[in-house]
């Protein structure tokens, strides 16, 4: 995965997310983002970073944000790591 098409999954995952009235409260209250904030950083891909990071928290959020999408269930960990700071840790 390029990170173009990264960030741009991760932005349909942003849009997901604020979209779901159970979980975008919780998404706030983890990245501290007011609503202003969200909108000023969400093309940032370092933003886009912790929003993948955020949804890779509950299987039941990346199935349901796949399906919704088309996505296959690899595809948000593998956009994870095409951003910033997303190099698996190998500790071996």
């Amino acid at each position: 995965m390029t990170p173009d098409m990264a960030q741009t999954l991760a932005l349909q995952a942003l849009a997901w997310i604020a979209a779901e009235d159970e979980i975008f409260p919780q998404f706030l209250a983890a990245t501290g983002a007011g609503l202003a904030e969200l909108r000023a950083r969400a093309c940032e891909a370092e933003f886009q970073a912790a929003v993948l990071d955020f949804l890779l928290q509950e299987d039941r959020w990346v199935v349901a944000f796949c399906d919704g999408h088309g996505h296959p269930y690899t595809a948000p960990l593998a956009a994870r790591l095409a951003l910033p700071g997303g190099a698996e840790m190998h500790w071996t």
